[in-house]
């Protein structure tokens, strides 16, 4: 049996001859492909704007910089995410406050967040980062209503479920990204993610203002946009209008551009993105039947529809001995995720073990079973039953 990783990249020969066309264009980057491939991307979604990125941590710190996160302003997050989820804020200098995971969803668990702003005085928080953890989507209609009780923004991390969504309580679909209850969500495009551009990232909004901010961000703080020009047309060197060339940088930016070529893949990529989703759904389903109702394995309850399936996650006794076990035969499982609060940059701050008990359990015997379109039946089988030989349950 060759290689079987938890996640991999599905390169077609059309994305590479998109790629290939796009290379050979004017454009290498700052390009027409970056635009084509925001306005798609916002439709895919269902949002109004959105700004290609570099990547989906470039996303999140232009979402802090745009919200206008400020030193010691505090930050709610959940532990079980990657860290660029909680590091945004630190980049901007703010606080990063953990709120426990639900056991059930291992999402953020909203009880745990109202706890926190009750036992403050209103004004001590002013943000939220929810995580649409493995590909389940969070409900944001609760956390906005939340917000909007404690004057918060919500920044939605979808890096792990673009095409997912939750139900809201009028049962209406609400897809991840389309900002109808965060102020910004962002997306990754890492070859492990449901659309590829080697490296990548989308933030998406419905507010007009933000949108106009992180364009400026993304480049530099610079805009070409004459209607935010403050220096003069004579000092910029024309007559009765700004000349062509003149540019006017208004604030501290960075270069966090994505290039016309990766935009050009992730365009490819987006037009194969509900098959992909569909794929993931029947390898899910597979998994639930094949590990529903073994007493040693946690496995998640039935196959949720708004669930994009980035991950399939179980959780198991001796999970060291199964990720071993596992790899001897040539099957690369991951882990997802070492709780952000017990790193050692976060254990600086106070944070210690026992501050967050189901996060840290979950933990313990979480494992992350190979989960992409491309996994064929009889890879899906192997993996299935050395799960099961390693248990003696076959």
């Amino acid at each position: 049996m060759i290689n079987i990783p938890y996640g991999r990249q599905n390169i077609t020969d059309e994305d590479i001859q998109v790629v290939i066309e796009t290379l050979q264009s004017d454009y290498l980057t700052q390009g027409p492909k970056i635009h084509e491939f925001e306005v798609d991307f916002a439709k895919y979604v269902g949002a109004k704007y959105a700004v290609a990125v570099a990547n989906g941590t470039a996303a999140l710190h232009l979402n802090a910089l745009a919200l206008g996160v400020k030193p010691g302003d505090k930050v709610i997050t959940t532990p079980i995410t990657f860290a660029a989820s909680a590091n945004c804020i630190r980049y901007c200098g703010g606080e990063v406050v953990f709120a426990d995971i639900d056991p059930e969803t291992y999402l953020l668990d909203i009880k745990a967040v109202r706890q926190l702003l009750e036992a403050s005085p209103k004004g001590t928080y002013h943000g939220i980062v929810p995580v649409d953890f493995a590909g389940r989507a969070v409900d944001l209609e609760a956390f906005r209503k939340l917000a909007d009780e404690y004057g918060l923004w919500i920044i939605q991390d979808s890096c792990h479920s673009p095409g997912g969504y939750f139900m809201d309580s009028s049962g209406t679909k609400q897809h991840c990204g389309n900002g109808n209850f965060a102020d910004l969500a962002i997306f990754s495009f890492h070859p492990v993610k449901h659309i590829a551009c080697g490296e990548g990232g989308m933030i998406t909004t419905n507010d007009k203002e933000l949108y106009d901010k992180l364009m400026m961000l993304r480049t530099h703080g610079i805009t070409k946009n004459e209607s935010k020009y403050t220096n003069s047309i004579t000092f910029a060197g024309g007559i009765d209008t700004y000349p062509l060339w003149y540019m006017e940088m208004q604030d501290l930016g960075y270069n966090y551009r994505i290039t016309d070529f990766q935009a050009a893949l992730g365009l490819s990529q987006l037009q194969r993105a509900d098959e992909g989703i569909s794929k993931r759904k029947k390898i899910a389903k597979n998994y639930e039947e094949a590990f529903n109702g073994k007493t040693f394995i946690k496995s998640q309850s039935g196959v949720i529809d708004g669930h994009a399936y980035h991950l399939y996650i179980l959780e198991v006794e001796d999970r060291l001995g199964l990720y071993n076990y596992l790899r001897t035969q040539n099957i690369f499982a991951q882990i997802h995720y070492i709780p952000c609060h017990l790193m050692p940059y976060y254990r600086q701050f106070g944070w210690k073990e026992g501050d967050m008990p189901n996060a840290e359990t979950y933990y313990k015997h979480c494992i992350s079973l190979p989960m992409y379109p491309t996994l064929t039946d009889e890879q899906q089988d192997f993996v299935i039953k050395s799960v099961l030989n390693y248990y003696g349950a076959l």
